[in-house]
């Protein structure tokens, strides 16, 4: 027991020394840089561009899902790397396998080709509406 107090100590005495010297790093930064603000230096750097407008800009939602789905595919395709590596010690299992494998992932590519989530653009869907009714308030009592 008295074993395991010493190690616990130890990483206690680690961690109260990490925080204190990430604490005095600030600290002493704080302490000695220079703190004179002006406009260019507090402005949002837009790479060399002037901001304009707010910075809550709503972005098309085609953005982020055009960039999942390379990231998706660009994960599954570093699988195929270990596998290369290997091929020739693996024998035909292991190149059915990967077919396989490519197989599942042309198949999700062409679902969400279908589906239209690689289309930039999509189009306006035309939806019908139903004509209003005429409310109670629009009639008169001797209608």
């Amino acid at each position: 027991m008295d074993q395991t107090l010493s190690n616990f100590g130890n990483v206690f005495a680690f961690l109260v020394l990490g925080i204190v010297f990430v604490a005095g790093g600030y600290l002493t930064a704080r302490l000695l840089r220079p703190s004179r603000p002006n406009p260019a230096k507090t402005s949002t750097y837009e790479c060399g561009e002037e901001a304009v407008g707010s910075a809550w800009v709503k972005f098309n939602i085609r953005f982020y899902v055009v960039a999942l789905i390379f990231i998706i595919f660009d994960v599954e395709v570093v699988f195929l790397f270990p596998w290369a590596t290997v091929f020739r010690q693996l024998g035909e299992f292991a190149l059915v396998e990967a077919l396989v494998f490519a197989g599942i992932l042309i198949l999700g590519l062409v679902y969400a080709w279908v589906k239209g989530d690689l289309d930039w653009v999509r189009p306006v869907p035309n939806i019908p509406k139903m004509p209003e009714m005429p409310s109670a308030k629009s009639r008169t009592i001797g209608d």
